[in-house]
């Protein structure tokens, strides 16, 4: 892996991030900015087996976004890798345009899944890698968690399924940026410690740095055979922007015009890009 480079498509994912909430007027930006580093990741630096040019390929590996209204950034990500043209990202949210505000299967190339009512992805990656053991394929999926999120009974429904069926081909990445739609996460719901109750059900557990591109990579290959993978990716929400960063409000709201210049300027963005 070329850490660099790596970190360079981050950078890219991040400006189309805003690009796309730029013309919808509207995104959860907050909740995608902690996840850039995971999707690049995995999308660029040798983890993820995917061919964008046949996004139907068989053998492919299969990225789950729970988190659906992360949506911006998983677009933004299959952009960059070549999936569709970065211009379509305008589109988000436009009447007529395949890119919701939720990711929808069979209606965007790269998209495994229709996500958004959270708590549901994990088991439906649970079912696409239990059929990939019946049919002795070697492929992988990772399925991307918020830890808000994880409040969902659902969540502990899967967590304790995959490790009892064996699944090694399932690796659980939970975005643990610690805020939620509008407090911390543990003024909600007391979660901690968090990756110790996976532990206990049976999963391998590794913790990391979510905005460290090589110990992400580490630890998405890190896998034990008859075990499936939690990666506890420690994430800030709002990463990149300063003014975002750890403040709740930024789960869903536009820079007003005070603010659009500094994000404009930590992002690398131009008006050109904007346009």
């Amino acid at each position: 892996m070329n850490q660099k480079s790596v970190e360079e498509k981050c950078r890219e994912i991040r400006k189309e991030i805003f690009i796309q909430a730029y013309h919808a007027r509207g995104a959860h930006m907050g909740a995608a900015f902690s996840v850039t580093d995971i999707l690049g990741t995995l999308y660029f630096g040798d983890v993820l087996k995917y061919r964008a040019d046949d996004p139907e390929w068989d053998d492919r590996d299969k990225v789950i976004l729970s988190k659906g209204h992360a949506g911006v950034a998983l677009y933004a990500a299959l952009a960059v890798a070549g999936y569709f043209d970065r211009e379509h990202l305008k589109t988000f949210c436009q009447p007529g345009s395949n890119l919701g505000g939720h990711p929808k299967i069979h209606e965007t190339p790269g998209v495994e899944a229709s996500t958004g009512a959270l708590g549901h992805g994990l088991s439906f990656a649970i079912g696409i890698a239990y059929a990939g053991k019946a049919d002795k394929r070697d492929s992988h999926v990772y399925v991307i968690l918020g830890d808000g999120e994880c409040q969902e009974g659902s969540i502990w429904e899967g967590a304790l399924s995959a490790p009892t069926l064996g699944l090694d081909n399932l690796t659980v990445i939970v975005d643990h940026n610690r805020l939620q739609a509008m407090d911390e996460l543990e003024h909600i719901v007391h979660m901690l410690p968090f990756a110790d109750k996976w532990k206990v059900f049976g999963w391998n557990v590794v913790e990391v740095d979510g905005h460290d591109c090589k110990e992400i990579r580490k630890a998405l290959l890190e896998r034990q055979t008859g075990k499936p993978t939690l990666v506890v990716a420690n994430t800030v929400k709002g990463k990149g922007v300063s003014f975002m960063e750890n403040v709740p409000i930024w789960h869903y709201r536009m820079p007003d015009e005070k603010e659009l210049p500094v994000l404009m300027r930590e992002l690398g963005l131009t008006e050109e890009d904007l346009k």
